[in-house]
């Protein structure tokens, strides 16, 4: 991390209660830019916090991981920071094993699945139990970013194509394993270096969602697509145990009810802007691929098993089931 990064988040270690200054001052990170519906929806977010508390909680909105990559973030957060940090749950399985399982591949249907998933007894219990043992606070997992694709140099049809490509994806045990049995070989990397990465040609590809695509312009440094749908990114914001534990009920209630707000608004513009973005890479030369994704879906079936997560599936299937458009 950087010297400014570093400072930054010293400063959101501590809380000031003199004068007209803010009582808590609070910080949203998300790797997207400031044009992402997620990062706009933080933003919106922001003023309604500091609104409905009069001005005790200010919230600073960093987008384009200027606090640091997801992971360092996390970390400072497991150091008290008062910083949320948007996630998917793959980056939280190292503690948590099971919550894995929310960024696994092809574990729904449809993205809205996941609301009957977060308000089910297991994923209810796993959230406490990493509060308990990590000192994170997972507030909602209702961001959805979109449904992950594979972005490559060159024509994806089958997995066969996959064979020798290195693809960038998160750097976290589930989505390695996920883009490994895919066919190709997985190369974690910060979102931030994602473009320069394949501008020198250091990787071959990077699987992501259409709007962060886009919002990075991706498009211009691979040229195919492939619609392989092998996970719908639905992500969380997660903070503090310590830092939200120290704040007032009515603060809690606000801070929570908010940033699930922001995640139902920024699910909704993500999804509007979808096919937005697609029809604007289609325009500037992207070529779209076809593929079929039950051969990607029986390939990754596996990874359930090598991450230790079937018992987790399991426990979530009924209700899964029962959401099922």
């Amino acid at each position: 991390m950087t010297i400014k990064t570093l400072g930054l988040a010293a400063a959101l270690l501590a809380t000031t209660a003199t004068g007209a200054l803010a009582e808590v001052k609070f910080a949203l990170s998300t790797s997207q830019n400031a044009t992402d519906p997620l990062a706009i929806a933080m933003e919106e977010a922001a003023v309604r916090i500091e609104e409905r508390t009069n001005g005790e909680i200010d919230v600073t909105v960093y987008p384009s991981s200027q606090l640091g990559s997801d992971n360092d973030v996390l970390e400072q957060i497991r150091n008290g920071a008062a910083i949320a940090v948007l996630v998917d749950a793959g980056r939280l399985a190292p503690f948590k094993q099971e919550l894995g399982i929310l960024s696994a591949p092809y574990l729904v249907e449809d993205w809205t699945q996941y609301a009957a998933i977060t308000a089910s007894e297991p994923y209810l219990e796993w959230v406490e139990d990493l509060a308990d043992t990590s000192g994170l606070r997972l507030l909602n997992y209702n961001w959805f970013q979109g449904t992950r694709q594979m972005f490559t140099t060159n024509p994806v049809t089958s997995a066969a194509d996959l064979a020798g490509v290195r693809v960038r994806t998160i750097d976290a045990p589930g989505w390695l394993a996920t883009v490994n049995a895919m066919g190709a070989t997985a190369v974690p990397m910060a979102w931030s270096e994602v473009y320069s990465a394949l501008q020198l040609g250091a990787i071959d590809g990077a699987e992501a969602q259409l709007t962060g695509a886009y919002g990075i312009k991706l498009h211009e440094v691979t040229g195919n697509l492939a619609f392989t749908n092998h996970v719908q990114l639905v992500t969380g914001l997660t903070t503090s145990e310590a830092w939200f534990s120290g704040l007032t009920p009515e603060q809690q209630a606000i801070v929570s009810e908010e940033l699930a707000q922001a995640g139902d608004d920024a699910s909704a513009a993500t999804v509007a802007k979808g096919e937005e973005v697609l029809a604007e890479m289609k325009a500037g030369g992207m070529t779209v691929n076809e593929v079929d994704p039950e051969e990607f879906r029986e390939l990754t079936a596996g990874v359930y098993a090598e991450l230790g997560l079937e018992e987790a599936r399991a426990a979530l299937q009924p209700f899964i089931d029962a959401a099922k458009p």
